[in-house]
């Protein structure tokens, strides 16, 4: 194309961006910095650390880290030495202490938490690879409960292993057809999050080849698809609920069109809730309507779109689901087992609190979150919670899982690893400590963050961290 040597941009989607952009300096604007690679932005896991701690720990390594305005734990970040180390390999991210997410994208649960502060439970709608659902998380302080669903059978292993290193443990997953849950999941939920799947025209400075298949056909046929997620998620929500449409797209059609549609369908029930005091500089990004269209030029980001609803009564019901739900395979545990269970546990430096309730599944200890309990037998669920525990005659085996969500740093069973030996933890390979082990079973920290639980054989320390997260290559530091 005669704009770009490294961007693919059809002339027919050039014209729609015209129309939108009609001053011809604002146009000239996006067609560059839509050429200019992507800032790299991190979200510091407040689950597992303070921004201010995180900030401190990371000193030593001059990072250049940049507030992003609309969420308190994004940083844009400026590194020397990214040639040499990916940044997924730093200490600091396989210990889940920050989530690598674009800053466009941290918008919609700033926006979502903006308006309710404290939601009981919560469902994102398509939440593969799990950036939203770890922020949300983080937000609830892992109280309460989100639904979290993926469409993508492919993309569920990375959600579980996001959620699994952050920590997350309020969270259940369901592998379905976002269209199911308005049928089956009736005003049900106090907050969703609909990213809806797009064109991702807001993504071309990550992809270049982004455009190649892009026609005004197809973003017709997307967003046919989006009106059909959309309006499940409205039937899913709560009357007073809040529910959050986002894109990573810029046409009107994926965005101000497809919440027009929900608002023609249903004038008496929903509520716009502007945006436009999100942040300071908001304004820029502001529609007519009260929503967010960010343009990549506005704050040097992806493009993206932001619309925020509230649903101010019911609607009639959608038909019901057809497909059968099948038994449950996991029954509550009785108090007395809990008790026992739960003193074991505290023993090995495992706790939790009552938003967290035991669940048994043959040999398999699982916590889930209590506020998902309602929903079981109404949906399948691909994965509940956390799961703690394997049940043996002589005791319980932890699982790494739990390990990462639920143990105390502070533990009498903890031992800290010298940086070697917290590398040669995330290769898979047996430590032989320089520390006192206090006990056979013991957590293993580094910086004060539990990275597992291990056995001591002899003189050394068994490493039984997952086989799938075992990494090569570098790791800690350039």
């Amino acid at each position: 194309m005669a704009h770009s040597s490294r961007v693919y941009f059809p002339e027919s989607f050039l014209s729609v961006m015209r129309d939108m952009l009609p001053d011809s300096a604002d146009f000239d604007a996006f067609i560059a910095i839509s050429q200019q690679p992507l800032r790299r932005s991190l979200r510091v896991n407040t689950l597992k650390i303070s921004v201010a701690d995180f900030l401190l720990q990371v000193a030593p390594y001059n990072w250049a880290l940049t507030p992003i305005l609309w969420c308190e734990e994004g940083f844009w970040i400026t590194r020397d030495d990214a040639d040499t180390l990916p940044l997924g390999s730093t200490a600091e991210h396989l210990s889940g202490l920050f989530y690598i997410q674009e800053a466009s994208s941290m918008l919609p649960v700033s926006a979502l938490f903006d308006s309710v502060p404290q939601p009981q439970r919560v469902m994102d709608v398509a939440a593969a690879p799990g950036s939203k659902t770890t922020q949300m998380a983080a937000r609830m302080n892992n109280q309460g409960a989100i639904l979290a669903n993926e469409y993508s059978a492919s993309r569920v292993k990375v959600l579980h292993a996001n959620l699994s290193r952050c920590g997350v443990s309020n969270t259940a997953m369901t592998h379905f057809d976002g269209r199911v849950f308005g049928p089956a999941l009736p005003e049900c939920f106090d907050a969703i999050l609909l990213d809806a799947p797009c064109s991702g025209e807001g993504v071309i400075r990550k992809d270049a080849d982004a455009l190649r298949n892009w026609s005004p056909e197809s973003t017709q046929q997307i967003a046919a698809t989006q009106c059909d997620l959309i309006d499940s998620a409205f039937h899913a929500l709560k009357p007073g609920g809040t529910l959050i449409y986002s894109t990573c797209t810029l046409n009107q059609t994926e965005n101000q069109q497809v919440v027009a549609w929900l608002r023609d369908r249903y004038p008496d029930a929903v509520e716009v809730l502007p945006l436009n005091g999100l942040f300071a500089g908001a304004d820029q990004a502001l529609t007519a309507e009260g929503y967010l269209h960010v343009f990549p030029q506005l704050f040097d980001s992806e493009g993206f779109f932001v619309a925020r609803l509230r649903k101010t009564d019911s609607v009639p019901a959608m038909a019901k689901p057809g497909y059968k739900v099948g038994k449950l395979p996991f029954s509550p545990l009785s108090r007395k087992l809990t008790e026992e269970v739960m003193a074991a546990a505290n023993k090995s430096g495992l706790q939790w609190d009552s938003s967290l309730a035991l669940w048994q599944r043959d040999k398999e200890l699982w916590l889930f979150p209590t506020e998902i309990e309602p929903l079981l037998g109404r949906v399948r669920f691909s994965r509940i919670g956390l799961k703690l525990a394997e049940t043996f005659p002589k005791g319980y085996r932890w699982q790494h899982e739990a390990t990462v969500a639920l143990a105390r740093p502070t533990a009498a069973n903890s031992v800290g690893l010298t940086e070697d030996e917290a590398e040669e933890w995330y290769r898979g390979r047996d430590i032989y400590p320089e520390a006192e082990l206090p006990r056979d079973e013991v957590i293993v920290t580094w910086k004060q963050q539990p990275i597992g639980l291990a056995k001591k054989v002899s003189n050394r320390l068994k490493n039984n961290y997952p086989r799938d997260l075992v990494r090569d290559g570098k790791l800690f530091k350039a």
